[in-house]
């Protein structure tokens, strides 16, 4: 074999490699992280803008800048669900006895 092709062949073999090394880290830890995809935008962190539901065709508003999808407001634009920091505190009630 001629040098080029080992050296062909060395650099397929890195690349696949690295794709599979690259594919075991995102099964076990997945970019969203711990928290789930968003129900609303299903990750995307955008959904259809008002504008785009208007009857006249028109997609295009100062919210959206022409693309016809704005940003979610159910994640905020993160596309995944976002823990809600809620403090519930309990008393004990006075019964009468």
């Amino acid at each position: 074999m001629s040098p080029i092709v080992l050296t062909q062949l060395a650099t397929g073999l890195s690349v696949l490699a690295g794709a599979v090394l690259v594919k075991s880290v995102m099964d076990q830890k997945p970019m969203a992280g711990p928290f789930p995809r968003c129900p609303s935008c299903n990750g995307t962190g955008r959904v259809s803008c008002l504008c785009s539901r208007w009857s006249d065709g028109d997609v295009g508003c100062r919210t959206c800048a022409g693309s016809g999808r704005m940003g979610c407001s159910s994640c905020g634009g993160t596309g995944t669900g976002r823990p809600l920091p809620v403090q519930i505190s309990a008393r004990p009630t006075n019964r009468p006895s």
